[in-house]
């Protein structure tokens, strides 16, 4: 409970300690503080608290040197009490310096009270959650028990771990990141959080960033009101204005460019925006989860993608494990497919031969369970009887975009690079109906690079 927890605060600026002194006392909370390092560290050693919330700057000082250093010291004497800093908008930087030392989020001035209170109690509700981490839950009934995780089929060992730490962390604030191989899940780890969550009655809003132009970005995120630009025909509410008082899920956000990350950043920092063709600031509460298949530690070495953003939506990370690492789920999750098509086509007697299970087994599964889900879909459709055998399935097997061996290359002086690149992406188009999106990354390429091949090639969509 927020009563038995203490926290210590540690600021050069009187005005800030007794605002925040103030804050957490009518929040239920009990406070101490501190001017600078040195006293921060006499009365926590003498009476430890729950939390940290610290500045990054002291005396005037501007490098943060000392800040860092003070992190540093809780850091190693109280390593398992969580840190929340304090910066101006100007040093973020620091502040990612600071979660890289190991603080657990930073709030920059001037605060927003709610958002402030919301990462005191998030930080404090995971640190007892690590508290407990001997008690890790690894079997799946137990699981089945304590949470609802209907929509999520399977037993392997790594997805039970995932299983756990969406559960124990659906009971915070705490903004997830959901990393993993397109199909692998990353919706349905998405919902079964929010709908373990106290915030389960609230909106659930699913945005796929991938899919927004970046020209599109503001107006489909905050909204705008009629005339606010050329085509604003009438007003239209944004996403994360949709989401209030629930859970917003930006699928693809390794896809966003450098604008939108740093128009994203500011949302996720305030929980405030301006819709577009308005002055008026407006305040959302709203849970994140983020979700994306590419490798977004990369992209930050790469200058690619925003390192205080990539901080901001990492609190906790899952990262899901491809098909073929869960073999022995894909039995469980025929079964499971085959049992949904029953009701859905009517075809009570459906089955699949122990036979076709194992080859299934076998299967490289470069689309994860979606591709193991439509291939069983299509089968069943095709197959002009119940009993689902090898060659049914084989029939229905879409053939891979790139080749596996040298054999399967064309012969020499029959085809160009060019020729072949202008092939496999029209297979792309017509295997994902079209969806840029999806052929986009099929192909590895942006949606920009694809655009640029479609033009070339003259092929239209």
């Amino acid at each position: 409970m927020d009563e038995n927890s203490t926290i210590l605060i540690i600021d050069d600026d009187k005005a800030v300690r007794s605002s925040l002194g103030l804050l957490l006392k009518q929040a239920g909370f009990r406070s101490m503080s501190a001017e600078g390092p040195e006293e921060a560290l006499r009365i926590a050693e003498a009476h430890p608290p729950d939390l940290f919330v610290m500045d990054m700057n002291f005396s005037l000082a501007t490098s943060g040197e000392e800040g860092l250093r003070l992190l540093a010291d809780l850091k190693s004497s109280f390593p398992d009490k969580p840190v929340i800093l304090i910066t101006a908008w100007g040093s973020v930087p620091l502040a990612v310096e600071g979660m890289k030392l190991g603080a657990a989020d930073f709030i920059t001035k001037p605060w927003n009270n709610d958002r402030f209170l919301q990462s005191v109690r998030t930080a404090l509700s995971l640190s007892r959650g690590d508290e407990r981490t001997d008690d890790r839950i690894c079997d799946r009934g137990r699981l089945d028990e304590l949470y609802d995780f209907e929509n999520i089929i399977g037993a392997d060992s790594g997805l039970l771990t995932i299983l756990e730490t969406a559960g124990r962390v659906s009971a915070t604030d705490a903004a997830v990141l959901i990393m993993g191989e397109s199909g692998t899940g990353k919706e349905l780890i998405a919902e079964a959080i929010h709908s373990n969550s106290a915030r389960r009655n609230g909106p659930f809003v699913k945005v796929n960033l991938g899919g927004i132009p970046p020209s599109l970005f503001e107006s489909e995120m905050f909204g705008h009101k009629k005339g606010a630009f050329t085509g604003a025909t009438h007003d239209r509410t944004g996403r994360f204005d949709l989401s209030d008082g629930g859970t917003i899920f930006l699928d693809e956000i390794g896809d966003l460019d450098s604008s939108s990350q740093v128009k994203l950043l500011r949302v996720l920092q305030d929980r405030s925006f301006e819709v577009l063709g308005t002055s008026q600031t407006k305040t959302v509460d709203f849970r994140l989860i983020s979700a994306t298949n590419r490798n977004l530690e990369e992209m930050v070495a790469d200058g690619r993608f925003r390192e205080d953003l990539y901080y901001r939506i990492n609190l906790i990370s899952l990262k899901l494990p491809p098909l073929r690492e869960r073999r022995d789920d894909i039995s469980t999750l025929a079964g499971y497919f085959v049992e949904n098509l029953k009701a859905i086509y009517r075809r009570s007697e459906l089955s699949v031969t122990p036979q076709a299970v194992n080859w299934l087994a076998d299967l490289p599964w470069a689309g994860n369970v979606r591709e193991l889900k439509n291939l069983v879909e299509r089968t069943v459709l095709v197959a002009g009887h119940d009993t689902l055998d090898v060659g049914d399935f084989q029939t229905q097997l879409q053939p891979s975009l790139k080749p596996t061996d040298a054999a399967g290359l064309p012969a020499v002086g029959t085809i160009t690079i060019e020729e072949m690149e202008e092939s496999m992406i029209k297979k792309a188009l017509e295997f994902h109906g079209s969806n840029i999106s999806k052929v986009a990354r099929s192909l590895g390429l942006s949606r920009a690079a694809l655009y640029r091949r479609l033009e070339k090639y003259g092929i239209s969509i």
